[in-house]
């Protein structure tokens, strides 16, 4: 129905009957230095986790030194090479690698290699998914993504981490 407000998300569970969620299934998003495709929402999982592909360009940082106080995240290399600076350790992982990034820790990421690298992002708990659809919306600002997702940027770190790694970041490209 027009104007109508559309129904909440909720746990899924077996009584909806069996579910396939396909390579052009979920909800995508452009962030910017990459993009975000929403395979599973926090409240789907009951909030214990969500599952987010974000594909990179070659050469591109996915996102300014940054950490989280609530969630530990996971990325799973799909295809491409992964760059990671974990703390103050850099680290490359390519496809079936594994890169975990503590709750706690500051690190990025981006891609290290000349095809796009795609990743699926394990979030746990979830909800943090619900920052990436707000950012690519215009609708959160720096202030109101520590206050309300409990994260930091460290944006002065961008300049350095695209030289340091020969990176392009176009937020701030051109």
């Amino acid at each position: 129905m027009p104007g109508s407000e559309p129904e909440p998300m909720r746990r899924f569970d077996a009584a909806q009957g069996p579910r396939i969620v396909g390579p052009q299934d979920g909800k995508t998003v452009d962030l910017g230095p990459c993009g975000a495709r929403f395979l599973i929402w926090g409240e789907e999982s009951g909030g214990g986790f969500s599952l987010v592909e974000h594909p990179i360009p070659p050469h591109h940082l996915a996102a300014p030194l940054h950490r989280h106080t609530r969630e530990d995240e996971y990325s799973y290399v799909i295809a491409g090479r992964l760059g990671a600076q974990l703390g103050s350790d850099v680290v490359h992982a390519n496809p079936g690698d594994l890169v975990f990034k503590p709750r706690g820790q500051w690190h990025t990421f981006w891609n290290a290699g000349d095809e796009v690298c795609r990743i699926l992002e394990i979030i746990s708990p979830g909800g943090f998914e619900h920052f990436f659809d707000e950012f690519a919306a215009g609708l959160i600002s720096a202030p109101e993504q520590r206050a309300r997702y409990g994260s930091e940027l460290d944006l002065d770190s961008i300049a350095g981490l695209c030289r340091r790694h020969g990176l392009i970041y176009p937020a701030t490209a051109g």
